[in-house]
């Protein structure tokens, strides 16, 4: 299972971000999955998760700002970052569970300048 993640980068307050992860050997379409963020200095928190219909939730810190989705088709998940604040600035990861194991991607960072 491969997880890679991309389209991290710099950005001011208040705008936008699309980030991408790319799956492979894995069956894509009936996998959870989720993105994950770690700031400098702090421990890795879930920012949400997306099922496998489609549902997904949010932290309470990204609701109604982040959006996360998956195209089966292209075994691609995404996350939206809209109205992006310097508290957002972090390494990003996708993460699934398959086989009683945890899989990463390999991170992409955001930074939000004030």
């Amino acid at each position: 299972v491969q997880l890679q993640a991309s389209g991290g980068g710099f950005v001011q307050t208040g705008g936008s971000l699309r980030l991408s992860c790319k799956a492979s050997g894995i069956h894509f379409g009936i996998n959870t999955f989720g993105w994950y963020r770690q700031a400098p200095g702090k421990q890795r928190d879930l920012v949400g998760s997306i099922t496998s219909s489609g549902s997904a939730n949010y932290a309470d810190s990204v609701k109604d700002r982040f959006t996360i989705s998956r195209d089966n088709v292209r075994r691609t998940l995404f996350l939206d970052m809209a109205s992006l604040e310097p508290e957002d600035t972090a390494v990003y990861y996708c993460h699934t569970f398959h086989r009683d194991r945890n899989f990463w991607g390999q991170g992409t960072l955001v930074t939000v300048s004030s």
